[in-house]
């Protein structure tokens, strides 16, 4: 019982970590229709930036989490400029968006490779210590993280429904034609949508790094994942991506505490497969 239960509390962290990659990827996907490939890359740009100001430059970890966010925030803006903007309207937008957010991952990666090179980096924890939850024993840290995550997704939540920016984006994402008439300027909405997804992946990033180690490739299995979560959930929602987050990570505890680290990849990645056959638009999305 207390294997299950550790097991439980180990889903709800992964789960959370998920929730927060997942819905900057679905701010994007709502807004554009695009994937962004560069996401992984923004959260360990992030990361990085975050330990410079902080250890580095020794101003401590509160100013690395805000530089490390408002950086990726900048970087992506800058990618929805140069590297998706002229493509707008083509008619193979999806494709040409795919090579270019993976131009840009690559680039991110190895830049950050020749700034920071390839030793190990990590990041101070918020705070120190350990939190018993049902019984099973986390760091503060992660419990911080386990209550910051659905704290966050209300906030963007309200951010769209609530704000008028939230709401263009929105429209925007319903019917860019329409929108465009009713005055809403498109394309800022759109550098908006990256800036606001960028920020959650550099938060992310941040918050990861005193978790595991910094490095110029650690993006690439929370990009995994996330894809795995959007498609699983059902793209376009982001109440849906936040649900799926966390299903995703009580099933892969489980699948860890059942099958062994060395196999749950291989049978997440036939859960998705599976979804996609039966329920392409996502478990919680309507049948297509």
């Amino acid at each position: 019982m207390e294997t299950l239960l550790a097991t439980l509390v180990s889903g709800l962290v992964l789960g959370s970590l998920y929730a927060l990659m997942a819905s900057g990827l679905s701010v994007v996907w709502t807004t554009l229709g695009v994937f962004n490939f560069a996401h992984g890359a923004l959260m360990m740009i992030g990361a990085f930036i975050a330990w410079t100001i902080s250890e580095a430059l020794g101003l401590g970890l509160i100013a690395g989490i805000a530089g490390g966010t408002a950086a990726a925030a900048v970087i992506g803006i800058v990618i929805e400029r140069f590297l998706v903007r002229p493509f707008y309207g083509s008619r193979a937008m999806l494709l040409i968006t795919v090579m270019t957010t993976l131009a840009a991952m690559i680039i991110l990666e190895k830049g950050a490779l020749m700034l920071w090179g390839a030793r190990l980096k990590q990041l101070p924890r918020l705070v120190e210590g350990e939190v018993a939850i049902l019984g099973a024993t986390i760091s503060a840290h992660e419990a911080i993280l386990v209550v910051l995550a659905p704290l966050l997704l209300i906030a963007i939540w309200q951010f769209t429904v609530r704000s008028a920016t939230g709401r263009s984006l929105r429209a925007v994402g319903q019917n860019q034609e329409s929108a465009a008439l009713i005055g809403i300027d498109v394309p800022v909405a759109f550098a908006i949508a990256f800036g606001l997804s960028a920020a959650l992946a550099g938060l992310t990033g941040t918050l990861l790094g005193s978790i595991r180690f910094i490095t110029p490739t650690m993006g690439v299995e929370p990009l995994v994942k996330a894809m795995i979560v959007v498609i699983f959930g059902g793209l376009g929602s982001l109440g849906a991506t936040a649900g799926a987050a966390y299903v995703i990570g009580f099933i892969e505890a489980l699948l860890i505490l059942w099958i062994g680290l060395y196999w749950t990849p291989f049978a997440l990645f036939a859960l998705m497969i599976v979804v996609l056959v039966f329920r392409p638009n996502g478990i919680f999305g309507g049948r297509g």
